[in-house]
C-alpha cells in the first residue's frame, strides 16, 4: 500500500508561526478531527505535544479518548455529552443547553453570520440565563469565521458580533469564560491577535487560502504521498493501457503500475487531464481503485509534497484532499 510521511520540522516551523502571531504556544487549539486532516491522529497529536501545545479540538468523543494523554484541554466539537474534566463540549442550540447535566463544561458558539451552527445573536441572553439556572460550567464562548481568507466585510461583521457576544458574556458575569472565533484564517488575517485561542487547523499542516492581497504567511507542508511500484510491463507504440484503453501509447515505453487508487482516497480525476505527480510523473489514463500507471519503473513515486498542487488540479482546497486519504495508509513521521 502506498505510504505517508509526515514531516516534524515543517509541522513544528508552522506552529511557530502562529504561536509567534498570538503570543503564546498556549493560545493554540489544534485542530486533530477527522484524523488530523488525514495526517493521522496518533501522529499528530504526538508532535503537537512535543512542542509544547496542551489544547486540541476533535470532533467526537472517540477521538479525544484517542489522544487525551497528549493534552489536558480538548474541545469536542459534536456528540452526545459525557462530562470529563478535561473535555469541554460545543453546544449549538438552546434546546441542547436545556438537556445538558449540571456539571457538563461547555463552548457555546454564537452564530456571529456565518448561518451554519450556534445560537443567534438575539439568544444569547436567554442562553447565559439557562446556563446560571442549570450551573452549567460556561468554559467558553466561541464562534467561526465564514470567510476570513476572502476579500470583504463578512470578516468584520462576525468580527463585531463577537464582541459584543463577549460584552455580554462579561456583564452576565462569566469573568472566567474564554474566548474564540479565530481559524487559521483568521489567525493569518488580524493585524492583532485579539482573543483567548486561535482553533488551528489547515494552516498547521501548511496550506495558506488567503487571498493574494494579504500579507504572505510562509508554511511549509507536512504530508508527503509515496506508492511503490507494483508491476512493470513493455507498451508497444499504439497500445491501449487501463479502464476504458484511455491511454494510447505514443512510441514503445517501459510503464509500471503503483500501488495507490480512489480505493485509498485518491481522486480518480480526468484520464483526458492528467495529474502530474511531485515528481514529474504523469499519471496515464484512468485512475484504478488501487492502482495508477506511470512511465518509468522506479521503485517508488512521490505522488504529492504538500496538497497544494493536487487542490488546484482537482479544482478543491487542500484539507479535502489530505482528508480523503484512508486511515489505513502507513504514516510515520520523518525529520
Amino acid at each position: 500500500m502506498a505510504t505517508i510521511t509526515l514531516n516534524r520540522s515543517n509541522y513544528h516551523h508552522n506552529l511557530n508561526q502562529f504561536a509567534l502571531k498570538t503570543g503564546s504556544k498556549d493560545k493554540i487549539a489544534i485542530v486533530l478531527k477527522d484524523n488530523a486532516y488525514g495526517h493521522g491522529i496518533l501522529e499528530m497529536a504526538k508532535l503537537s505535544s512535543e512542542f509544547g501545545l496542551t489544547k486540541a479540538v476533535v470532533r467526537k468523543v472517540s477521538e479525544a479518548k484517542l489522544i487525551d494523554v497528549f493534552f489536558e484541554d480538548i474541545i469536542i466539537l459534536g456528540g452526545k455529552v459525557e462530562p470529563h474534566p478535561n473535555y469541554s463540549y460545543v453546544v449549538n442550540s438552546l434546546e441542547q443547553l436545556k438537556t445538558l447535566p449540571k456539571d457538563a463544561k461547555i463552548e457555546l458558539k454564537i452564530d456571529t453570520g456565518m448561518h451554519r451552527n450556534g445560537i443567534a445573536m438575539d439568544e444569547i441572553d436567554a442562553a447565559l440565563s439557562i446556563i446560571k439556572q442549570k450551573e452549567i460550567n460556561l468554559n467558553g464562548i466561541m464562534s467561526h469565521y465564514a470567510s476570513a481568507d476572502e476579500l470583504g466585510s463578512e470578516y468584520f461583521f462576525q468580527l463585531q458580533n463577537f464582541r459584543v457576544a463577549k460584552t455580554k458574556t462579561l456583564e452576565a458575569g462569566f469573568e472566567n469564560a474564554r474566548f474564540h472565533i479565530d481559524n487559521s484564517a483568521g489567525a493569518m488575517r488580524c493585524s492583532e491577535f485579539e482573543f483567548d485561542l486561535v482553533r488551528l487547523g489547515v494552516g498547521a499542516y501548511g496550506y495558506n487560502h488567503m487571498d493574494s492581497s494579504f500579507d504572505d504567511f510562509q508554511l511549509k507542508p507536512v504530508l508527503y504521498l509515496y506508492a511503490k511500484r507494483v508491476a512493470t510491463r513493455t507498451l508497444q507504440k499504439g497500445q491501449r493501457a487501463g479502464y476504458g484503453g484511455e491511454f494510447v501509447a505514443p512510441k514503445d515505453m517501459l510503464v509500471s503500475t503503483y500501488d495507490i487508487g480512489y480505493g485509498d482516497g485518491w481522486r480518480r480525476g480526468d484520464a483526458f487531464n492528467p495529474f502530474i505527480t511531485a515528481d514529474s510523473g504523469t499519471i496515464l489514463g484512468r485512475v484504478s481503485m488501487d492502482f495508477i500507471l506511470l512511465e518509468g519503473d522506479k521503485e517508488e513515486a512521490c505522488v504529492m509534497e504538500g496538497a497544494m498542487s493536487a487542490a488546484q488540479h482537482f479544482q478543491t482546497i487542500a484539507y479535502e484532499i489530505t482528508s480523503a486519504l484512508h486511515a489505513d495508509i502507513s504514516r510515520k513521521i520523518v525529520n
